[in-house]
């Protein structure tokens, strides 16, 4: 069964005020994308003052790059999840995924370019366990760089893992209450009051 969300009163009270999370204390209007702040192989411990042979440190992490031993290469990008009855609301996730050097460099160079389209699509490796799924590292993705300093996104290779059948077939305001919830913001009580 279908759920109309135009009738969901939970659907509405998310869109049509700005409402304080209950668990962070954060306001919010509307959906939210959630964000992994760096790829899981990085260590705190990295010393990112080191200069490697090309032209990067060894270890570098920035808001959207990162550079592992001078030989691991990841940017961050979005993972899009439509939702089922309101796709023009996609929910999603900020992660990192893997890049081969030569098309790290592409991105690298063309950073502060408005015109990034062009340069992909790109092969990489999903490179975040995100909390409600089960494995998600390594998975194959493609990465696509889009226009006006927008980061890349990110699509999954079409399997049978529910985050790939989330972004194929589209995800559920129940489901994304529930990922929510499992990443700290449990705003099903706040939303059905």
């Amino acid at each position: 069964m279908t759920i109309d969300l135009n009738n969901d009163p939970r659907w509405q009270r998310l869109h049509d005020n700005t409402w304080i999370c209950p668990c962070s204390g954060e306001s919010h209007g509307g959906l939210f994308d959630l964000a992994v702040p760096r790829p899981d192989i990085w260590q705190d411990d990295f010393d990112q003052s080191s200069e490697s042979e090309g032209s990067y440190p060894m270890n570098r992490l920035t808001d959207d790059l990162c550079v592992v031993d001078g030989e691991h290469f990841f940017i961050r990008g979005v993972l899009q999840l439509p939702i089922i009855n309101a796709p023009e609301y996609p929910f999603g996730f900020g992660v990192w995924s893997s890049l081969s050097k030569e098309n790290f460099d592409l991105y690298f160079d063309s950073f502060d370019d408005k015109q990034q389209d062009h340069l992909g699509p790109w092969f990489g490796w999903f490179s975040n366990q995100l909390q409600g799924y089960p494995d998600t590292r390594n998975m194959k993705c493609r990465v696509r760089p889009q226009n006006d300093s927008q980061r890349p996104l990110i699509e999954l290779e079409p399997t049978d893992h529910p985050l790939s059948a989330e972004q194929q077939n589209g995800i559920s305001l129940d489901r994304i209450l529930d990922i929510y919830a499992e990443n700290g913001h449990d705003m099903r009580d706040a939303l059905s009051a």
